[in-house]
């Protein structure tokens, strides 16, 4: 199912974020910001976590919404989101994304450190618009656990002993996060019950956990034009993923001699990735993004029947079907 489809009950919200974003982003009168920042326009993305503020905070009001806040608290958690994604970049020397080149190739990594800085200082001055604390700490914190997960992340690179349990620990800080504290604020947006609350934050949580994890199942099983960014690039920075941690399971020594080689030959990754297929760790691996996805659907019960809730319920079908 497109997403276009799922996102028709917040159309208009979502074009309000979208001009928003314009307008931050253009609001310069520097020459050369204003052309990364145009460039950025260009490419888009899923927007996935403006529509989980604005479907969480429909799904949980039980009054009017102030809808200038709610599209604030959604731009601004595009914009931390971006910045996240620009420093990644950087980090994981990735030269290509959506298809285009990134703005640490385009420009420099000294470049695209500053205007990931940048670009979290917009959101959180859009954040204080909103004037509540509670939003502001909501976020604050997610940020700072964003950061946390990129960090261990890093430090863990190349240590052929990762557990399941550290990864998990890396995805929920890096990735569902985020995807929790915009569910949050949506609810927070609504004045709507704790348990309401805690419900969506669940569902943002695993979501994220789910979503994460077929990224990172996409990056070593799809090719660079189905994923718009290099394949295997975990695999190149030394980082492991839950499919090649299951794959560990069976056979110890064999996937560490092969992993050290795919590291710096393409034939060698491609036939890791064989040996994953013809493997049970594929199996493994979407079983556990099942398992999160279910478990992001329950944490909706705590909401009534709606279209948004219904919206949210079939995204969390849409990202499940990428990995199929």
């Amino acid at each position: 199912m497109p997403l276009k489809k799922i996102y028709r009950s917040i159309r208009n919200e979502l074009k309000k974020v979208e001009k928003l974003l314009g307008r931050i982003l253009q609001n310069t009168s520097n020459k050369s910001i204003l052309g990364i920042n145009r460039y950025l326009l260009e490419s888009p993305g899923k927007r996935l976590r403006p529509a989980l503020v604005i479907l969480s905070a429909k799904a949980a009001a039980r009054r009017p919404l102030r809808p200038q806040r709610l599209i604030n608290i959604a731009a601004a958690m595009e914009l931390i989101h971006m910045a996240s994604l620009i420093h990644d970049d950087v980090v994981d020397h990735c030269d290509i994304r959506h298809h285009k080149p990134t703005i640490n190739y385009k420009w420099n990594r000294d470049l695209s450190i500053v205007f990931g800085d940048y670009l979290y200082s917009l959101a959180f001055k859009l954040i204080s618009t909103c004037d509540n604390m509670d939003i502001l700490n909501c976020i604050s914190s997610a940020t700072e656990e964003l950061c946390e997960g990129e960090l261990i992340q890093v430090a863990e690179r190349d240590n052929l002993s990762l557990s399941k349990r550290r990864y998990i620990v890396i995805v929920k800080k890096k990735t569902a996060s985020l995807f929790a504290a915009s569910c949050r604020v949506g609810a927070m947006v609504s004045s709507s019950p704790r348990l309401v609350m805690e419900g969506l934050a669940r569902y943002g949580l695993n979501f994220g956990i789910a979503f994460q994890i077929i990224d990172d199942y996409l990056d070593i099983m799809s090719s660079q034009d189905e994923l718009g960014k290099p394949a295997g690039l975990d695999v190149r920075v030394g980082e492991l993923t839950l499919p090649l941690l299951y794959l560990a399971g069976y056979n110890q020594d064999t996937f560490r001699k092969q992993f050290v080689k795919a590291q710096n030959n393409k034939d060698d990754l491609e036939h890791l990735k064989g040996i994953l297929i013809n493997s049970k760790a594929v199996k493994k691996t979407k079983k556990t993004i099942s398992d999160y996805a279910a478990r992001a659907k329950r944490g909706l019960e705590v909401c009534r029947d709606s279209e948004f809730k219904q919206s949210l319920i079939m995204l969390v079908d849409f990202i499940q079907q990428r990995a199929n």
